[in-house]
């Protein structure tokens, strides 16, 4: 490969990742979670995002990773929550897919 050649990346800009879990306006009874998504081709890696209780008023950010798997675990606190995830590859990223729920006593 010569250094004229350009090396193509897959546009992903305008995919959107299928969340699997939890869903939106979720109501769970355990601390314990597994946030998980479909694998979305040519992504590389995810950045997932957990606040409480949501973005826009945010209390706290409990979770801000990048990883390449698409499951993550966490154990949170009883309380209202948002969390979003993107796919990123070495040129592109989706937008934010958010969902809300909350976990209960």
């Amino acid at each position: 490969m010569s250094c004229e050649e350009i090396i193509e990346v897959e546009d992903i800009s305008q995919a959107q990742i299928d969340i699997l879990a939890p869903t939106n306006d979720a109501v769970l009874n355990t601390t314990q979670l597994r946030f998980s998504w479909q694998d979305l081709e040519f992504s590389e890696y995810y950045r997932l995002q957990v606040a409480t209780p949501n973005f826009l008023e945010a209390i706290q950010i409990v979770e801000d990773t990048l990883i390449s798997t698409t499951e993550f675990n966490k154990i949170l606190q009883v309380g209202d929550y948002q969390w979003r995830i993107k796919a990123i590859n070495s040129a592109y990223q989706t937008q934010y897919q958010t969902q809300s729920f909350s976990i209960e006593e």
